[in-house]
């Protein structure tokens, strides 16, 4: 029953209201889709306004998802997102919209994909395209199961970008499974051949097999108007073409079914599309490319080149962003306009990214360098070995991944760079905990996965201003790869240098002497030491902080200096065990002078269990790694110090 206004008139309640999983959805006429699209694409907007998060790809695909869920028996039927960006609509569909305001806080929703949170998220997903791999194995695991399940997998045009959507494509058409992959293809505009005629020819070869194109005419011939109906062997060319280009693609080479392209706005031609996919004998995979709009529907006038991809809390009204307090600039700007001022003088050094240009500050360089800055896409295996090609040529390749998007690429990076000591210079954002983005974006591992190759140098500034200078030590660096970590956010605040320092490799550097404990500090650590070490110092208790700034080599003497002078030794580091601190172990033990028994040391690393969203510091605390972490650690190690909680940083 409908609810009254206080003149007893009845107020309708809104269509999003009555939606609490897809099972509610189907209790809609399809008329009514059009309106919930607009109340789902509106909530959506007030939603990321308050926790921030990946708009514009989730505003794309609102009746896409709208239309999946209407049609398909989720979580029977198995639904995949690739990468995750674009779930949000899905997660409100699906009994999350009332947690939506927790998105991609401590213990609230996770911004990507993920089993433990709903089993309507059968595949977990941060990095991209993985979707179809993931998808043609349950397809299998169907087949061989004997069930009847439909699998869908939706992928975005820039992940298909990757080699591994075309190794999965190549694999299911060969294995010939019943399995629907949407292309949601956002990079184009919706030009005449993405509309109605586009949309009822999809229609009308999804709704059941046909002997040639002679008998698709037929249908067409109704579609048209008068004077081409008239004239059937029009009709006859113009679906020839339709399906000569549709025949022609990739996709169908690769021996998959290709619709499209049509309007991924156009929920109730997408739901008779996808019904008649879903009611219809498949002995082939599927490909259906949709095309949308990333970002539709925003409310701000004001352009955006990735329209809204990825947005930090704004106001919903003006489209402002919420600003930092702080003024520090961000380590991935100062990276970015280091590089930009050595380009200026060293015509050699070029700039690669892969499908992060903003991300990874290159945009800047690309503004000013045009000529010398590659975008690959989402191929960070190929930007590697593109990086050592041009390398091995004299050029200086300046490659910008995020940490944990270079775990795609480890074996380009010891196959063709680190065995070939080609000079390729790597520059890691997002090192350590990243925060929101949880643990699918965390570079918690590059430390381990690096620190164990032959012959190569790894870099850790401690502010901003060290890394300035890290950047220009890897211009003039020629001996081999070289790669700098760097964490995501903003710097300490600290004064940049008037001119660059190259730093000599493998050295480190003591930045203030004490007795009593020591603290050789990797990266951003080293800020942490020093904010300790002021506190304890009103207790009498003196502190030796040190910048190791290289992982590798190590400064083997600073090291050894550290153990030797201080009963006790704390190495402190943002990523996982078996990197940096493993290593200094490794060297103290081989010269035989860890076995003291008046001696002791910590090493500090992340857990080894995966960390959830939260924010950095939230992430740095629970790990042990933040102020109160170490002092907690000090306290442990010197019991006859009269610290107790008071010295906590609240």
């Amino acid at each position: 029953m409908a609810n009254k206004d206080k003149n007893d008139k009845p107020i309708s309640t809104p269509l999003l209201d009555q939606i609490n999983n897809p099972n509610d959805l189907k209790f809609l006429k399809i008329e009514d889709l059009e309106n919930l699209s607009s109340e789902l694409r509106s909530d959506m907007i007030d939603i990321v306004s308050k926790t921030g998060g990946h708009l514009g790809a989730g505003l794309g695909v609102v009746e896409l998802a709208i239309a999946i869920h209407y049609v398909f028996d989720t979580p029977y039927d198995r639904l995949i997102w690739d990468v995750g960006h674009q779930a949000y609509p899905h997660k409100i569909l699906t009994n999350r919209r009332h947690e939506m305001s927790t998105l991609r806080k401590l213990n609230g929703l996770s911004g990507f994909t993920k089993r433990t949170e709903s089993v309507y998220d059968p595949f977990g997903a941060g990095h991209s395209s993985t979707s179809i791999s993931a998808a043609l194995g349950m397809a299998v695991a169907r087949d061989k199961l004997g069930k009847n399940s439909n699998v869908i997998a939706v992928i975005g045009d820039g992940a298909m970008s990757a080699g591994m959507a075309y190794e999965a494509m190549n694999n299911a058409g060969a294995l010939k499974t019943n399995l629907l992959v949407i292309l949601n293809d956002n990079d184009m505009s919706i030009a005449p051949a993405v509309g109605a005629l586009s949309n009822y020819l999809s229609n009308v070869v999804s709704s059941r097999p046909f002997n040639n194109v002679r008998e698709i005419a037929k249908q067409m011939v109704n579609f048209f108007p008068k004077e081409i109906g008239e004239t059937a062997k029009r009709a006859e060319n113009l679906a020839r073409n339709f399906l000569g280009n549709s025949e022609g693609t990739i996709f169908s080479q690769m021996g998959m079914s290709y619709l499209g392209p049509i309007d991924g706005h156009d929920v109730k031609s997408m739901v008779k599309i996808l019904e008649n996919l879903k009611n219809g004998p498949q002995d082939k995979p599927v490909l259906l490319h949709v095309v949308t709009e990333k970002g539709r529907g925003h409310p701000f006038s004001k352009g955006s080149h990735e329209k809204y991809h990825a947005v930090s809390q704004f106001n919903v009204v003006t489209g402002d962003t919420v600003k930092s307090t702080s003024n520090a600039p961000t380590y991935t700007n100062i990276f970015s306009e280091t590089l930009c001022k050595i380009a200026q003088k060293d015509k050699k050094v070029l700039a690669i990214t892969a499908a992060m240009p903003s991300g990874t500050g290159l945009n800047k360089f690309a503004d000013k360098f045009q000529d010398r800055f590659y975008d690959v896409g989402i191929a960070e295996q190929h930007a590697v070995t593109f990086a050592a090609g041009m390398a091995s040529e004299g050029l200086k390749p300046f490659v910008a991944i995020y940490s944990t998007f270079l775990q795609r690429a480890y074996d380009q990076i010891i196959h063709d760079v680190v065995i070939q000591k080609l000079p390729v210079r790597f520059m890691l954002d997002r090192a350590g905990f990243v925060g929101a983005d949880g643990a699918t974006h965390s570079g918690s591992f590059d430390l381990a996965y690096l620190c164990c190759l032959p012959n190569v140098v790894i870099m850790a500034p401690s502010d901003e201003s060290e890394l300035a200078n890290m950047v220009f030590t890897s211009a003039s660096y020629s001996n081999g790869p070289i790669f700098c970590r760097y964490p995501r956010g903003e710097g300490e605040g600290v004064e940049l240098p008037e001119s660059l320092e190259k730093l000599e490799i493998g050295k480190g550097r003591i930045v203030r002497e004490g007795e009593d404990i020591a603290i050789l500090a990797l990266g951003t650590r080293v800020g942490t030491a020093l904010k300790v070490a002021d506190i304890l110092n009103t207790n009498s208790c003196s502190i030796t902080v040190a910048d190791a700034r290289f992982a590798k080599p190590i400064d083997t003497d600073l090291v050894q200096k550290l153990w030797n002078d201080h009963r006790k030794l704390i190495i402190i580091e943002e990523g996982s065990a078996g990197g940096f601190s493993s290593h200094c172990l490794h060297f103290l033990s081989s010269k035989g002078i860890l076995n003291q028994n008046d001696k002791e040391i910590r090493c500090l690393t992340m857990p080894d269990h995966f960390q959830d969203h939260a924010s950095q510091n939230e992430q740095l605390a629970k790990a042990g790694l933040d102020v109160n972490g170490l002092l907690k650690i000090i306290r442990d190690m010197i019991t006859t110090l009269p610290l107790n909680n008071e010295f906590l940083v609240k």
